[in-house]
């Protein structure tokens, strides 16, 4: 990463130990979608908010509010006084009641939150119904129309830590219901950057070459570390993604050969159908065409997709893990709750 002005990170880094250094190293390496915030909170330097937010309505902490386009461009303006790298806006949309405002650095997007008056802003929002029990995993969405064979979307971003949090909820109960019901991973486009493409290319192209063997595909994916530290680069991918074709029997010359020839309109045309749809947040789950708000673990989506049946299967008296996945790359349950999305 390009060095942010010295005298702005020693001054609010300024004791940062050697073992500290390494255990920050040891954590990115574990988790790597933090990458993305470390770059925008040494961009950013510190987040000063002296009010409490409100819990509903647009968050405005000056009782002013600009437009969006005006939110961003400042934003971006104030980032380029202060990195030597060029940091271009990218999107800006309304979500949470802030602007999520999307800009591009050193090749890839990166979401901040902006609140409403454009005076303060966040990488992360963190949700306050987040708890440690399983209260949340017995909630289960009360609209879900019933069908005979419930239609079962999943839309993603394949890098986005909880699109794949969510992928491990998933994947044990589509491999429980079988082709009860009919399950697909949706691609909603590239929020991180061209590897993210690349991924949801490849994806499709397994889809279309190997459907049976997919969803191991997307399992092993999504619980490996090593493939999540690679962070994008091809070449450190280059052995990982060896490693799971020859696990799972994968021809590579067939695989490469669809993203070359197909990847582009396979991924186009999926990206068309999320817009159509209008998906834009990782994960989004659509269940006989209503957006489902599910808990997630294993056992949570297995309750919330078994409502959806007019005839309810045998499989659904099964117990899975109510512990929810862990966002990001990694096989790791996580001791609290989550609905934040990218």
């Amino acid at each position: 990463m390009d060095e942010i002005k010295k005298e702005n990170f020693d001054s609010n880094f300024p004791s940062i130990t050697h073992g500290e250094k390494k255990n920050l190293t040891e954590k990115v390496r574990k988790n790597p979608w933090i990458v993305s915030s470390i770059i925008l909170g040494a961009i950013l330097i510190v987040l000063v908010v002296g009010n409490v937010f409100g819990l509903t309505g647009n968050i405005s902490l000056t009782g002013k509010s600009v437009s969006g386009n005006t939110a961003g461009e400042n934003l971006v303006t104030y980032l380029n006084t202060i990195t030597t790298s060029e940091v271009k806006l990218v999107d800006v949309k309304e979500a949470s009641g802030l602007y999520l405002v999307l800009v591009e650095y050193n090749g890839e997007n990166v979401p901040v939150y902006i609140t409403k008056d454009g005076q303060y802003y966040t990488t992360t929002l963190i949700p306050l119904t987040a708890d440690t029990g399983t209260q949340t995993d017995t909630q289960t969405p009360a609209n879900i129309p019933k069908t005979d064979k419930p239609s079962v979307e999943l839309y993603v971003f394949t890098y986005c830590p909880y699109g794949l949090q969510m992928e491990k909820a998933m994947i044990p109960v589509v491999k429980l219901l079988g082709d009860k019901i009919n399950f697909k991973i949706r691609q909603i486009g590239a929020m991180h950057g061209e590897h993210e493409k690349v991924e949801a290319e490849r994806q499709l192209c397994i889809e279309k070459n190997y459907p049976n063997k997919f969803l191991d595909y997307v399992l092993a994916f999504a619980e490996d570390t090593s493939i999540g530290s690679c962070s994008g680069d091809a070449t450190c991918l280059a052995s990982k993604l060896s490693a799971l074709y020859t696990k799972f029997g994968f021809d590579a010359s067939k695989i490469n050969s669809c993203m070359t020839s197909e990847g582009e309109s396979l991924y186009n045309a999926e990206v068309s159908n999320s817009q159509s749809k209008g998906v834009s947040g990782s994960p989004t789950l659509i269940v006989n065409g209503v957006d489902a708000q599910v808990s997630r673990s294993p056992d949570a989506v297995k309750t919330a997709l078994c409502t959806a049946f007019n005839n309810v299967p045998s499989e659904c008296s099964q117990t899975l893990s109510t512990s929810q996945a862990s966002a990001g790359f990694g096989a790791e349950a996580s001791s609290g709750s989550s609905t934040a999305s990218c």
